[in-house]
């Protein structure tokens, strides 16, 4: 884990790919490793697959944790992804749209015709940055809602899966899941300040 800001009202950092980004007791979480590394309450307010590593940002006060909630709420909290899948998706960019339903039995997320109980809309834009010999490619994702597993489930719904992502159809063998979060931008809960925190890939 990597501390990039820190001040009075959160915490700016780097999640290690394996690693929680909730709370979970006997097990290596984002919450327990900040409280012991800043000696502060954390709060978290979004969320990364274990399987990801990236940029993420902690709210350490309560109200921290309300400002950067309703940001995420409102859409003015931008989180943009890197993620490298199978194929190449046409057009190389656009946005797409689904409905999705968790099963949390299985902790598996599915792309689903109509809304019902249960049913979330899912939305994205994407970029193809690259693609390499193997018919692979490297693609910017902006997420404007986040749902569970949702750019891996949208990609893999358009026969792209991740790769490394077993779970979402991908049969390549690679030992880890290959996406990041590259970058988060939203204003300070306390001085208002826009604020962007990139990692190079």
């Amino acid at each position: 884990m990597q501390i990039l800001f820190e001040d009075d009202a959160l915490v700016v950092c780097i999640k290690p790919a394996g690693v929680l980004s909730q709370e979970a007791p006997g097990k290596a979480n984002m919450v327990a490793l900040l409280r012991e590394a800043t000696g502060s309450e954390i709060f978290p307010v979004h969320r990364l697959d274990r399987e990801a590593g990236g940029v993420m940002v902690f709210a350490k006060t309560k109200a921290a944790a309300a400002s950067l909630s309703a940001q995420i709420a409102a859409h003015t909290f931008e989180k943009t992804y890197l993620a490298r899948v199978h194929g190449v998706p046409e057009p190389p960019k656009g946005e797409w749209e689904d409905l999705l339903f968790k099963d949390s039995a299985k902790n598996k997320v599915f792309v689903v015709k109509r809304e019902r109980k249960g049913v979330k809309k899912a939305k994205l834009a994407y970029e193809v940055l690259s693609a390499d010999e193997n018919g692979n490619a490297l693609v910017r994702v902006r997420l404007f809602t986040g749902r569970t597993h949702q750019i891996r489930v949208q990609f893999a719904s358009r026969k792209h899966p991740l790769l490394g992502d077993g779970k979402y159809g991908a049969r390549d063998g690679e030992p880890r899941l290959h996406l990041q979060s590259a970058a988060i931008a939203f204003d300070h809960p306390e001085t208002g300040e826009r604020m962007e925190w990139k990692i190079e890939n």
